[in-house]
């Protein structure tokens, strides 16, 4: 009984590797991953699980860099990274502490960057000799850390706001100029610039009556920067109102000899009038002046990307819980806004995260959209071209061989090859194409080519009259096709590795297309061909 199985267990492989293909293309549970407030039925596009990238689905793409500086090979002298980055930051007027960074990459030091798009390089070049540390160069650009958050945060962005098949990626320009690139299919080129053109950095600042500045109005920065949120809700509507709001909690636990963000927060409120005792502050702020309206009591203050977009008093219950020091044991609090686009806009950014630098996409950047029309038109362009070449190699080898059992095989196992690259592509989320297409098409070609050298070897010295002679002119045919399979692999890993964009997806499968033949379905060919050619 298991003779057979022995002697057919490559057909038996290809067979079970279609079998997966189809599970991983149909099954619901291989299903694309849903956004928030998406449904499985949203993200699927189609009745496969295949998702399809900007050419074949319409949207938009943008290419650019971030904005900053790096001064490289900076010596630390002995100091830790924090110390350098304030000292560094000290010499620069009207940047904050956060927008300048430093990063260990030796033991003596390593690099320092600005990310304040203010800054300019001499103005920068000036800050790093007035800090007294030295360096070797100031180049345009961020480090690589700050470019592995920025596509992290964006990823997370895109993920946030329910833009399904959402892809960023770092490419690299000829001239070693850094760059993301975004893909998001099926949306408008303004609504992702929207998402994207912000840094996406919230904060909560106290306005206060001071009789000493010039509009009677102080102002205490980052009472609450963007990582003392936790457990961040959806943005919701307010009953009765046009308002909304953000429910979030504030950290409330600290290393120990800390103070918690829950309890600075709450002192704060406190020390500058937004609670006490009898009450929570009433609050009138003048967004025009950005200063507090005559008799207005202190107010909170919503920034977002350093602009205010509302301030607020306090609810009575919280203000006294406040005062007591019991709000700060649970730190839930709720951000409010004057309308629900802003709401959602904060909650993004609040779960995603802020941009460690600015995307510079009005000034280096580009933008391109395709409308859904356009993708379906691909689509449909590409299923042509890929049956046509099908056909087109089927009547190339049917006219070449006049044998049906020669030729249907090598059509039928060509075609289980793009079967299996599809399933992966499935799989693993990948999304397809033009260049993916263009890979399914050189993969059915490539493959063919190689089916033909082994129906050649096989059949060109005659009846093939015992297994041992079908096996010795195999072998010989299998030599051939693994070395022109190592030469493809070679040829396409520099496109693979390389940040080239869409010519990564093509490479990437051409070389699973020549893996998956030479592994599989060469191996299954062969024993079909074994079976119907040899004289029994």
């Amino acid at each position: 009984m298991l003779e057979p199985i022995k002697e057919n267990w490559r057909v038996l492989l290809l067979v079970v590797v279609v079998l997966g293909a189809t599970v991983a293309l149909f099954a619901p549970q291989f299903g694309p991953e849903t956004a928030p407030g998406e449904s499985a039925d949203e993200a699927t596009q189609g009745i496969t699980n295949l998702q399809y990238g900007l050419d074949l689905a319409g949207g938009t793409r943008v290419r650019a860099p971030l904005l900053g500086y790096t001064a490289t090979d900076v010596a630390f002298d002995g100091e830790n990274p924090s110390q350098v980055a304030s000292d560094i930051a000290a010499q620069l007027d009207g940047t904050s502490a956060r927008d300048v960074s430093a990063v260990r990459t030796t033991e003596e030091g390593g690099e320092v960057e600005v990310t304040d798009a203010s800054v300019g390089e001499d103005e920068f070049r000036a800050a790093m000799d007035a800090s007294g540390y030295a360096y070797d160069g100031i180049r345009s650009g961020v480090t690589q850390e700050s470019r592995d958050a920025a596509e992290q945060v964006i990823q997370d962005k895109i993920n946030e706001a329910g833009l399904s098949g959402g892809s960023v990626q770092q490419v690299q320009s000829i001239t070693g100029e850094y760059f993301l690139l975004i893909e998001v299919p099926g949306q408008g080129r303004q609504d992702v610039i929207d998402l994207l053109e912000e840094r996406g950095t919230v904060q909560i600042a106290i306005a206060y009556p001071d009789s000493s500045a010039d509009d009677g109005t102080a102002v205490e920065e980052d009472v609450l920067i963007q990582d003392d949120f936790e457990d961040i809700g959806t943005a919701s509507r307010r009953e009765g109102s046009t308002g909304a709001y953000v429910p979030v909690s504030v950290v409330n636990e600290a290393p120990e000899g800390e103070q918690s963000p829950a309890h600075r927060f709450q002192e704060a409120s406190v020390e500058y009038g937004v609670a006490s005792a009898s009450g929570g502050a009433r609050c009138n702020y003048d967004m025009e002046t950005d200063s507090l309206g005559e008799g207005s009591d202190s107010c909170l203050l919503l920034v977002v990307d350093g602009e205010v977009v509302n301030a607020f008093g306090m609810d009575d219950g919280l203000a006294r819980s406040m005062a007591e020091g019991s709000w700060a044991d649970s730190g839930n609090f709720r951000l409010t806004t004057t309308s629900f686009a802003d709401a959602q806009t904060i909650s993004i950014n609040l779960r995603a995260g802020a941009l460690p630098a600015e995307l510079d996409i009005s000034g280096q950047g580009t933008s391109s959209t395709i409308s859904a029309s356009q993708g379906e038109n691909f689509r449909l362009y590409s299923a042509i071209t890929g049956i046509f070449a099908v056909f087109a190699v089927a009547g190339m080898v049917f006219l070449r061989y006049r044998e049906p059992k020669v030729a249907l095989p090598m059509i039928v196992t060509a075609l289980a090859e793009v079967y299996a690259l599809l399933g992966f592509a499935a799989l693993v989320g990948y999304p397809l194409e033009l260049a993916v297409i263009a890979g399914f098409i050189a993969v059915v070609g490539t493959g063919v080519d190689d089916l033909v050298i082994i129906a050649d070897e096989v059949m060109s010295e005659g009846e093939v009259n015992s297994r041992t002679v079908f096996d010795s002119r195999f072998r010989r045919a299998f030599w051939v096709i693994g070395a022109a399979a190592a030469t493809t692999i070679v040829a396409m890993s520099p496109l693979m590795v390389l940040s080239l964009g869409d010519l990564s997806g093509f490479a990437i499968f051409t070389i699973l297309g020549v893996l998956i033949g030479v592994l599989v379905t060469r191996p299954a060919y062969g024993d079909i061909l074994r079976r119907l050619l040899t004289i029994r």
